[in-house]
């Protein structure tokens, strides 16, 4: 059986969309999923996302891990999403949907896209690293001469050390730019290997940050491999509210498949 499917990107964060509110994808297919995400042998994408109806919202964000497996919120690809259910004119700017850590609010402005990301109450930190949930688990670090580092080597201890075995941990290496602006590198699990942007993992790197007293801040520049994020938020203290992940978003392709 052919079925459509789009190929959306933000900041060389990839995905493979489809558009499920028929429920004619089998999202139970976990092999079928990785072998889409497959650069070698499939389409090629850091995950798959399929866009499905809910009640009282917009649509309903459900993503898929390169791996095949149902994962955590993606920062970078609920922009896409929100890029892809304008394409299908469902919304129009403004859009209200969910996703597995709950509603997100999000505009759209041609291929400009600003998600609302949940408030976050707890980082854990120490002299070495930060520790925090911005809808994915994310380890921050920061490092010097950052364009030298192995991030899939030096990602993947950290991703698969004793202190994480349980469920992985997303890595991200920052470097100091100036007050407003960080470079990053992340290793993402599921991905198992270093991806050119991630979403949650700029708006963990910006939180950090601040957190750390590295910035003063709170409209934060994060230079990734694939492009430029701008993560924003509101500083209390003891959580961060109204925080803000923005940057392009956009259709990379449309075609058909048979599977």
């Amino acid at each position: 059986m052919t079925h459509t499917f789009y190929k959306y990107q933000g900041t060389g964060n990839d995905f493979v969309m489809i558009d499920n509110r028929f429920g004619t994808f089998d999202k139970n297919n976990s092999q079928l999923i990785a072998h889409l995400c497959s650069r070698r042998t499939g389409v090629g994408a850091d995950g798959l996302i399929l866009l499905e109806s809910e009640p009282d919202y917009d649509f309903k964000m459900v993503y898929f891990n390169a791996d095949g497996n149902e994962s955590t919120m993606c920062g970078n690809g609920g922009r896409c999403i929100v890029a892809f259910a304008n394409f299908l004119g469902i919304i129009k700017q403004n859009t209200h949907f969910l996703a597995i850590d709950g509603p997100h609010l999000a505009s759209i402005d041609s291929e400009y896209v600003e998600l609302k990301m949940q408030e976050v109450s707890t980082i854990s930190s120490n002299e070495n690293y930060h520790l925090l949930d911005t809808g994915s688990p994310h380890y921050v670090a920061l490092k010097s001469d950052l364009e030298a580092i192995d991030m899939n080597v030096e990602g993947a201890k950290i991703r698969y050390s004793e202190l994480f075995n349980t469920t992985g941990v997303n890595v991200n290496f920052a470097e100091k730019i100036n007050n407003d602006t960080f470079a990053i590198r992340t290793y993402e699990r599921g991905v198992e290997a270093e991806t050119l942007s991630c979403g949650t993992g700029a708006t963990a790197v910006a939180i950090a940050m601040f957190h750390s007293k590295q910035t003063t801040a709170n409209a934060i520049h994060l230079q990734t491999q694939g492009g430029v994020l701008k993560v924003q938020f509101e500083p209390h203290s003891s959580s961060f509210t109204e925080v803000w992940l923005c940057g392009p978003a956009n259709q990379v392709f449309k075609a058909e498949l048979e599977w």
